[in-house]
């Protein structure tokens, strides 16, 4: 699923690599038939999904933490600190000198929030992601929904930031390495600051709970008992996923828009939890499902080389084609790429043990240098 979730987060960011996407209505910017349809196709099957499902894969993960620490005798509550200290630091660097998209200090200040909840019991996790994925956003999206139908001119007016879009597109295609820092903090305070890191906690805190909740019941470990449960779930946050994500398509109106990204997102990630389980089922899936485990291995190195390329590519820095990309060429870019990262993964993972930001994350984590070099290998 790792893998899965990369390639999806790519797909996303990639639309911020190469524009100003945090400013700019993308139904308007992207006016050619190519770019419009690999814009609507990456916002209904992978915006505001595949952060949700790592977020999923954050709260498994977890839980499937403790449990080996606690079997080798560690403190659980003292290392699972380290390693979110370690992600912020992570997180810091990614946000302020690569890319200031970084979802890695939002999972760390989150983790230790999810932290309190480790003992829970799985009914009460399961209590908690349902009243803060459900209740909030109803509300909230509720609230949005009248205030665009009593004022639709006033609400038209926020689409589009026309000053930050042009400041974008010089300072990213044109700017200094410290100018391009500068514009990485405004975007990065814009996307987290004030009510909006309250947007994010509802969007993804949910789904850590439920990770969390899944591993308590080991519903991953052994699917083919809960082969019905998976279907149901399929069949229903596809329903329900799919509905939040395309009839907002047809309207303007500010609520539909926030539950597009709010509950569409977190439907549609549990129908890919659900479809990839099922899919483990069966054996003539497995040729497809091997590349996306090569890179679910390497994930967190392969989500900061996917920066690290983007920024390289557009930034004045590098090739500087930031503005000068459509939504249709950055999506074969992000196949050629992830292509790319499947390969190296196979060449990675034949001689070690441990992807390189993975390596150093355990080392940081355990408080001692690990054995990087896969055994018999020179």
């Amino acid at each position: 699923m790792r893998g899965f979730a990369i390639l999806g987060i790519f797909f996303v960011n990639m639309l911020a690599f190469h524009s100003p996407f945090l400013y700019l209505n993308p139904q308007s910017w992207w006016k050619s038939s190519p770019d419009y349809y690999a814009y609507i196709f990456i916002d209904i099957f992978a915006q505001s999904s595949f952060y949700t499902l790592f977020s999923f894969l954050f709260g498994f993960g977890m839980i499937i933490f403790k449990e080996r620490a606690v079997k080798r005798g560690f403190s659980f509550v003292r290392l699972f600190m380290k390693r979110l200290l370690s992600l912020l630091i992570f997180g810091v660097i990614h946000a302020f000198f690569i890319w200031h998209g970084d979802i890695l200090i939002t999972y760390a200040l989150f983790g230790f929030i999810l932290l309190l909840f480790h003992k829970a019991k799985s009914r009460t996790l399961l209590i908690w992601t349902s009243a803060l994925l459900l209740i909030p956003s109803l509300l909230i999206g509720g609230m949005l929904f009248m205030a665009s139908i009593l004022s639709p001119t006033e609400w038209s007016t926020l689409v589009e930031n026309q000053e930050m879009i042009k400041r974008s597109l010089h300072v990213y295609s044109s700017g200094t390495y410290l100018d391009i820092t500068r514009q990485r903090f405004i975007d990065w305070t814009y996307v987290n600051g004030n009510e909006n890191i309250v947007f994010i906690f509802l969007s993804l805190f949910p789904m850590f709970l439920l990770g969390a909740y899944t591993a308590k019941k080991k519903w991953l470990s052994h699917v083919e008992l809960h082969k019905r449960a998976f279907m149901t779930g399929a069949f229903l946050s596809f329903i329900a996923g799919f509905a939040f994500k395309i009839i907002p398509l047809f309207s303007d109106n500010a609520g539909l828009l926030y539950l597009q990204d709010a509950l569409g997102g977190p439907f549609v990630a549990i129908f890919y939890i659900c479809m990839m389980a099922l899919a483990s089922l069966h054996k003539v899936l497995k040729p497809i499902m091997i590349p996306f485990s090569l890179v679910g291995r390497l994930s967190l190195s392969h989500y900061l080389f996917q920066s690290v390329i983007g920024t390289l590519l557009f930034y004045s820095y590098g090739l500087g084609l930031y503005g000068k990309t459509g939504a249709f060429t950055g999506t074969i870019m992000v196949v050629v790429i992830f292509s790319f990262q499947v390969i190296i993964s196979k060449m990675w993972l034949k001689r070690y043990r441990f992807g390189p930001i993975e390596w150093i994350w355990k080392i940081a984590t355990y408080g001692k240098k690990t054995e990087l070099l896969k055994k018999g290998v020179d």
